[in-house]
C-alpha cells in the first residue's frame, strides 16, 4: 500500500507521506507531539486519495492518469464531497486512517479538507453544514467540476519557531484542475482558470500538451513568413505578440523607411520591440542592402522566435557581431541569404544609448514616453523616429488622469479627439527632442481605431529645438459650441481669455464656458513632399491597402478637395547640389535636405529655419468639424462632397480628413460653417426639392454668399446647440 501511495500522489503530498512513513531521529522530534498524532490530516487525505480512486467521478474526455492526479477537493457534487467522510469500513480500508480520531469521538466525524487544529470532529449534521458553507459555496466551477477550498497544509510554508515548538501557517487555497497549481485567493483562481481557457488549455488538452509541444502557426504578410504562437491572438506576458490589425501601421512605417532610403543608404534601422520580428523582416527582405536592420526584444522567448523567423525567410542572424553558422546550415542547396539581421536581447533604452541609428521605430505596449529621451539621444541628424502609441484609452480622453500622468496635459472628449491625441503625442516627442538639443519636423501623424502613429525627422541644433518648442501651445476650447483656437503667444496674462474665441458663448451663457487644453503641438501634422514619396513607394512595392490613406493625407496636408488636386508622378523630383547638400524639390516647393556629412552648415540651418517660417502661411488649418455634430434637427443636410464645394466657393480652404470619415477640415469659423450648412439644408418634408434649391443657389456669386453668411451670423449664433 505504501508503494502504491507514493506512485499516485502529487509531489507535495509524496513528501508529506514520506515524512510520515520515515521515522525521524529522537533529537528532531517535537516533545509535545503525541504518538497517535503522527498521521497528519494531509497525509490522511493523501492516503485516502491513493486507496480510494473511485471516490470522485472522472472526466469523460480526460485520460485515466488525470483521475489519480485530481485532488480530493475537486468534486462534481456536494454528495461526492460528503462521501469522503461517510464511507463504510467495508468499502475502503483507509477510512480508519482518514478519520483516525473517530476512535475517541464516537459518532463524530472530521472534515477531510481541514486539519484537526482548524475544525475538530463534530456531529453529522454540523459537518454537512460546514462542508456546504465553508467549502462548497465558495468553490470555483470549471466544466462541471467544483474546486473547493482546501485548508490542508498542501502548500510549502516557512515554519516559524515559537518557543520550543515549530508552528506552520495553514492557509486556505484552491487546487487547479488543469495544472495542479495551488492558489490562495478565489479571484486569483478565477483569473487563473480564465487564462487557461483563453490559451485553449483544458484538462485533457493540457495533459497531452505536456508531452508534445504545440507547433507554431506560420502566417504570411507582404511576402514575409512569420511564425507565431498558437495563442497569438490572446497572448500572455511570456508570449510574443502579433496583431494582424496593425498591418496598416506596418505598411506605413515600411513606406516611410523606403522613402528615407532614397535620400541616403545604407541606413542603420532599429525595431526596438521586435516581438515576432515581422517588421524588421519586411525591411530586410524588401529593401535589401539599403538597410542594416537591428531587431531588439527583452523577452528571451521573443528573441528565439525572431531567430527562427529569420531562418524561415532565408536571412542571416548576427549576434554580437558574429554570424551564426546555423543559418547557413538551415538553407537548402541552391538557396542564398537575402540579407543580414542583427538580433539583440537588452532593454530598449540601453540599446539606444549605446548605438546610433538613422531610423528608430518605437512600438511598446501602451505609452512610449519612457523611451523618447533615449531615442533622441543618439538619433543621427535628419534621422527619422516613428512612435506608435496604443494607449488609446488615455489619448482618446477615456482615462484623463492617465493622460495627465504620462503626457502632462489636460484633455477632454471633443469631436476632434483623434487629432487632439495626435497633437498630444507630437508635443511629447518635441519636448523629448528639445531636451537633447534637437528639433523635429513632423512628416505625418495618423490616429486610427487601434493606434496613434507619429513620424518625425530629427533636426540637430538648439535653434531647431527652440523653434519646435515654440510650437507647443495651449488650446482654448468652448464646451458649449465646441469652437476652438490656440492661445496667443506671449507671457502676459490676459484679463479675459474668452475674447480670443470667435464665438460669443461666454457673453450669452451663464458661468464659465471654455476650458484650457494642452499643451499641444500647434503646427502642421503633415509634410506633403514626403507623403508623395511614400505614395510612390507604396505603388512601387505593391502595397494597395494604404494608397487610399496616403492620398487622403496628401489632400489633407494641402487642404484641397480631391476634385481639385492631382498627385504628381515621381518623375517631377529634381536633384540639386547646394554647399555639399543634396536637395530634392517637387512642384509644390517642398524641400527635403539631405546632408552628406555629419552636420549641416550654419547657412543651411538658417535657410531651413527661413523655410519653416514661410511655410506657416501654407499650413493646413488645425482641427476639423464633424458635419453630423453640427447638423440641424428636422433638416436634410447636403451631401458631403457638395458641402465641400459650397465651402470652397465661399472662399474657404476645405478638405476631408482621415481622422473622421464625416469630418471637414476648413479654415472657416464655426459660425460661418453652420450658416453655410443651414443655407443649403432643406426641411425633411420637402425631400426631393433639395436639388432645385442647390441649383438655384449655384447661380449666386461668391461675394453674395460670403455676404449672406456674414448677415446670417446672428441667426446662426442663436442655434448653437442644434
Amino acid at each position: 500500500m505504501e508503494n502504491m501511495a507514493e506512485e499516485e500522489l502529487l509531489p507535495l503530498e509524496k513528501e508529506e507521506v514520506a515524512q510520515v512513513l520515515t521515522p525521524a531521529p529522537d533529537s528532531a522530534r517535537v516533545p509535545a507531539a503525541a504518538p497517535d498524532s503522527a498521521v497528519t490530516p494531509a497525509s490522511a487525505s493523501a492516503l485516502a486519495l491513493a486507496q480510494a480512486p473511485a471516490l470522485s467521478p472522472s472526466l469523460a474526455s480526460a485520460p485515466e492518469e488525470a483521475e489519480s492526479k485530481r485532488h480530493i477537493s475537486i468534486q462534481r457534487q456536494l454528495a461526492d464531497l460528503e462521501k469522503l467522510v461517510f464511507e463504510t469500513e467495508g468499502d475502503f480500508d483507509s477510512t480508519s486512517s482518514l478519520n483516525c480520531d473517530n476512535l475517541d469521538t464516537g459518532n463524530k466525524q472530521a472534515c477531510p479538507l481541514c486539519p484537526k487544529e482548524k475544525f475538530r470532529a463534530c456531529n453529522t449534521h454540523k459537518l454537512r453544514r460546514h462542508l456546504q458553507n465553508l467549502h462548497w459555496k465558495i468553490s470555483v466551477e470549471f466544466e462541471g467540476f467544483r474546486m473547493c477550498i482546501c485548508h490542508l497544509p498542501c502548500r510549502p510554508v516557512k515554519p516559524n519557531i515559537i518557543g520550543e515548538q515549530i508552528s506552520s501557517k495553514m492557509g486556505a487555497h484552491y487546487h487547479c484542475i488543469i495544472c495542479s497549481a495551488t492558489i490562495t485567493r478565489r479571484t486569483d483562481m478565477l483569473g487563473h482558470v480564465r487564462r487557461h481557457v483563453n490559451k485553449g488549455e483544458t484538462k485533457s488538452s493540457y495533459i497531452v500538451a505536456s508531452t508534445t509541444k504545440p507547433s507554431n502557426e506560420i502566417l504570411k504578410e507582404a511576402e514575409t513568413d512569420v511564425q507565431v504562437c498558437p495563442n497569438y491572438s490572446v497572448p500572455q506576458k511570456t508570449d510574443s505578440y502579433f496583431n494582424p490589425k496593425m498591418k496598416l501601421n506596418r505598411q506605413l512605417i515600411f513606406c516611410t523607411l523606403a522613402a528615407l532610403t532614397e535620400e541616403r543608404k545604407p541606413l542603420e534601422c532599429l525595431d526596438a520591440f521586435g516581438a515576432t520580428g515581422i517588421m524588421g523582416l519586411q525591411w530586410a527582405k524588401h529593401l535589401g542592402n539599403a538597410v542594416k536592420v537591428t531587431i531588439n526584444d527583452l523577452n528571451e522567448n521573443s528573441v528565439t522566435l525572431i531567430q527562427e523567423n529569420c531562418h524561415l525567410n532565408k536571412l542571416k542572424v548576427v549576434l554580437d557581431s558574429k554570424e551564426m553558422k546555423e543559418s547557413d546550415d538551415n538553407l537548402e542547396e541552391g538557396e542564398e541569404n537575402l540579407g543580414n539581421i542583427k538580433v539583440t536581447k537588452m532593454d530598449a533604452n540601453v540599446l539606444m544609448h549605446l548605438r546610433s541609428f538613422d531610423f528608430i521605430h518605437l512600438d511598446p505596449f501602451g505609452t512610449s514616453v519612457n523611451y523618447l529621451d533615449s531615442a533622441f539621444r543618439n538619433i543621427r541628424n535628419l534621422g527619422i523616429v516613428s512612435v506608435t502609441s496604443t494607449d488609446i484609452s488615455s489619448l482618446y480622453a477615456k482615462a484623463q488622469h492617465v493622460a495627465r500622468r504620462h503626457y502632462g496635459c489636460n484633455i477632454v472628449r471633443t469631436e476632434y479627439y483623434k487629432e487632439l491625441a495626435a497633437r498630444i503625442v507630437v508635443a511629447a516627442v518635441a519636448r523629448a527632442a528639445a531636451r537633447c538639443n534637437k528639433g523635429i519636423e513632423v512628416l505625418f501623424a495618423v490616429a486610427l481605431e487601434h493606434f496613434v502613429l507619429v513620424v518625425v525627422r530629427a533636426l540637430r541644433g538648439p535653434t531647431s529645438a527652440d523653434e519646435a518648442a515654440k510650437k507647443i501651445q495651449y488650446l482654448i476650447h468652448c464646451q458649449w459650441c465646441e469652437e476652438r483656437i490656440f492661445q496667443k503667444d506671449g507671457n502676459m496674462v490676459e484679463e479675459n481669455p474668452y475674447r480670443q474665441l470667435p464665438c460669443n458663448c461666454h457673453g450669452s451663457m451663464p458661468g464659465k464656458t471654455a476650458i484650457e487644453l494642452g499643451p499641444l503641438w500647434s503646427s502642421s501634422l503633415f509634410n506633403t513632399g514626403f507623403l508623395k514619396r511614400m505614395l510612390y513607394e507604396s505603388v512601387h512595392h505593391g502595397l494597395d491597402d494604404i494608397q487610399t490613406l496616403i492620398k487622403t493625407l496628401i489632400f489633407e496636408s494641402e487642404c484641397t478637395p480631391q476634385s481639385q488636386f492631382s498627385v504628381h508622378a515621381p518623375s517631377n523630383f529634381n536633384k540639386q547640389e547646394e554647399n555639399g547638400v543634396s536637395v530634392k524639390t517637387t512642384d509644390d516647393t517642398t524641400t527635403d535636405y539631405i546632408t552628406q556629412g555629419k552636420r549641416k552648415s550654419n547657412e543651411m540651418i538658417t535657410n531651413s529655419v527661413k523655410k519653416q517660417k514661410t511655410d506657416v502661411i501654407t499650413e493646413h488649418p488645425p482641427f476639423y468639424y464633424n458635419i453630423h455634430r453640427h447638423s440641424i434637427k428636422g433638416m436634410n443636410m447636403p451631401k458631403l462632397k457638395k458641402f465641400l464645394c459650397y465651402l470652397s466657393q465661399a472662399g474657404f480652404r476645405v478638405s476631408r480628413t482621415h481622422f473622421d470619415p464625416m469630418g471637414v477640415r476648413t479654415d472657416a469659423p464655426l459660425i460661418q460653417f453652420k450658416s453655410i450648412l443651414l443655407k443649403y439644408s432643406t426641411p425633411t418634408y420637402t425631400g426631393g426639392q433639395s436639388e432645385g434649391h442647390v441649383q438655384s443657389a449655384s447661380e449666386d456669386t461668391v461675394a453674395n454668399r460670403v455676404e449672406m453668411s456674414v448677415n446670417d451670423k446672428s441667426e446662426a449664433s442663436s442655434c448653437r446647440r442644434w
